[in-house]
């Protein structure tokens, strides 16, 4: 494929749209990143990026084949070139590898075993544990579970320090960012936005990766994508002493993510408690009642440690269709959000699939 060229404006600040304007510029493209928030910080403003923990679930996923599936490893690799490279160049990115997923149920265990299996024949690192194999960690693990599986290759990583990562080397790859909304949009011989302040912006290629303002915009020009609000919150607790974290990495118990952050704070006592699903954008302070006891089988020094902060987001999930959304309905014009609470895992699948489908497949670190 020929070398790409035009203008490219990518609308949506979050992390996909920040890794979008990193790759994208990187062809040597004229990249706008366009977003209100990006005059506020990253830590601002109630979008996915900012529900997300940052738990990366690519290859324990529960599927072994489709789509989904491809993104995922897709993403997995990718990431793996990405955030190394990201770190030479300077950026703290507080991680952590391993994901062990508690089963709860007899029928959660059985799910793991046949997972298990299905990744030893790809080749994929995997280790089941059984429930003895679980006591005596510390701290103690919540509920009574029957078994693990431990996914050595997930992980975790701080959402915040990553968008502010992304967003400084798309700009020192030669993106450029205006913090104003886009409150129209229009066809034409190319692509044009009307902006807040009055302003027009052109674009050969148009990039919609901003949430629920992607079904306002295209609303605007006759097309349909409806996303349904999925509010999603989270906790940040101090525990009373130093547990002297021995976990393989992240666990997940029915659902809910328990994410060591001894990196955070003094004497390693932090950790991050999420993320609740709650339809539509009101928080309910039930949810977060359930999330913050584990709906009742939160040990002891879960239940005894100090909050210090909760955030909450939305995350867009599509209507009626798999997520994320990752398509062409007109040319020049690519829809790439609805990620759901995959965002931080998927962006980098997604901004290799904008850049085959503007500049080439060729991807760079």
């Amino acid at each position: 494929m020929s070398p790409a060229s035009g203008c490219v404006v990518v609308v949506g600040g979050g992390i996909v749209g920040r890794t979008a304007a990193w790759q994208l510029a990187q062809l040597g493209l004229a990249v706008c990143l366009l977003d209100p928030a990006l005059a506020a910080g990253p830590s601002q403003g109630p979008n996915a990026s900012q529900a997300a923990l940052g738990v990366l679930m690519a290859r324990v996923f529960h599927r072994s084949s489709g789509r989904a599936w491809r993104l995922r490893q897709r993403s997995h690799e990718l990431w793996g070139q990405w955030l190394p490279e990201l770190e030479r160049r300077g950026h703290r990115l507080p991680r952590r590898s391993g994901l062990l997923l508690l089963a709860a149920d007899a029928d959660e265990r059985a799910r793991q075993i046949r997972l298990a299996a299905e990744r030893e024949r790809l080749g994929i690192p995997m280790r089941l544990l059984e429930a003895a194999a679980l006591e005596g960690w510390q701290p103690h693990l919540p509920g009574r579970p029957l078994g693990g599986l431990l996914s050595p290759q997930d992980g975790q990583i701080d959402p915040g320090p990553l968008l502010e990562a992304l967003l400084h080397e798309a700009r020192r790859a030669g993106a450029t960012c205006c913090d104003e909304a886009a409150v129209a949009l229009e066809r034409g011989r190319r692509w044009r936005l009307t902006l807040a302040g009055g302003q027009r912006l052109d674009a050969d290629w148009l990039v919609l990766s901003l949430g629920f303002g992607t079904e306002a915009l295209l609303a605007g020009i006759g097309l349909a994508l409806p996303l349904e609000p999925v509010l999603g919150q989270a906790l940040e607790l101090e525990l009373a002493a130093d547990p002297g974290w021995d976990w393989p990495g992240a666990v997940v118990w029915r659902g809910m993510n328990l994410v060591p952050r001894p990196d955070l704070g003094v004497g390693g006592r932090m950790m991050w408690l999420g993320a609740t699903l709650e339809p539509g954008r009101l928080a309910s302070p039930a949810a977060l009642r359930e999330l913050r006891e584990l709906g009742g089988e939160a040990p002891g020094w879960l239940r005894q440690a100090r909050l210090v902060r909760q955030w909450q987001g939305w995350r867009c999930r599509p209507a009626g269709r798999p997520a994320p959304v990752l398509e062409e309905p007109e040319p020049g014009l690519l829809l790439a959000c609805g990620h759901y609470r995959n965002g931080v895992l998927l962006a980098p699948a997604t901004a290799d699939w904008l850049r085959e489908r503007i500049g080439g497949s060729e991807t760079t670190g």
